[in-house]
């Protein structure tokens, strides 16, 4: 059976176009167009599309809420946002809504149908473009989230962590690199320090999760 599709933009001209291609693919049908927010919300009530493609900026209603109307009252519901926005706002603001997929305007067709098959069959879907910007968005966010890094520790910082979760004691880290038990104490208080960590339970259990022991 062909998946049914809804297609919802304000202009005509998309509109067509994009049902001549999307008639053309063996597996899909268009059953019915939108030019409004609101219509695409009483279409989607009266045909329960598999994949909505819907347009994010629209008069009477945009797209973002439209989304989140047809999902609020038909949770199944698989939108697929279509826009020319590559803006992280959008992207994310109609995720939220609970789209399913992200697609820009500007891509070939081969990836619209791509993403039509991906969302009805239940992923989610969104183009290199858009992955690659969320993503370095969000890895410059972290240095602010999260201040305390394995990366912090000096080479013998970390050899003493090693060591700690592996569970030798001052004494015998001192004795390994000939240093005394005074030297490894503020060391591993440095380490301590710099982690944000207040006890050698803590240390261990940090050193467990950075893959350096298996102890648990």
């Amino acid at each position: 059976m062909s998946m049914k599709v809804l297609i919802v933009d304000d202009h005509t001209i998309v509109r067509q176009g994009l049902r001549v291609l999307i008639d053309k693919e063996q597996d899909m049908e268009v059953i019915a167009e939108a030019a409004t927010g609101a219509e695409a919300i009483r279409l989607a009530r009266e045909n329960r599309p598999d994949v909505t493609v819907m347009d994010i900026t629209m008069p009477d209603l945009n797209g973002i809420d439209a989304t989140r109307a047809i999902v609020a009252e038909w949770p199944q519901a698989r939108v697929l946002a279509l826009s020319m926005e590559s803006d992280r706002r959008f992207v994310v603001e109609v995720l939220k809504a609970g789209a399913n997929g992200y697609v820009l305007k500007d891509s070939a067709f081969a990836e619209l149908a791509t993403a039509i098959r991906a969302v009805a069959s239940g992923e989610t879907y969104l183009p290199s473009r858009v992955t690659t910007l969320l993503i370095k968005e969000y890895l410059q966010r972290i240095p602010d989230e999260v201040p305390a890094t394995y990366e912090n520790l000096s080479q013998r910082e970390r050899e003493i962590l090693q060591l700690i979760a592996d569970g030798r004691n001052a004494k015998e880290i001192a004795f390994s690199f000939g240093v005394s038990v005074k030297t490894v104490e503020n060391q591993r208080h440095s380490i301590m320090k710099k982690l944000d960590l207040f006890s050698i339970a803590e240390l261990t259990k940090y050193a467990v999760r950075q893959g350096l022991t298996s102890l648990s």
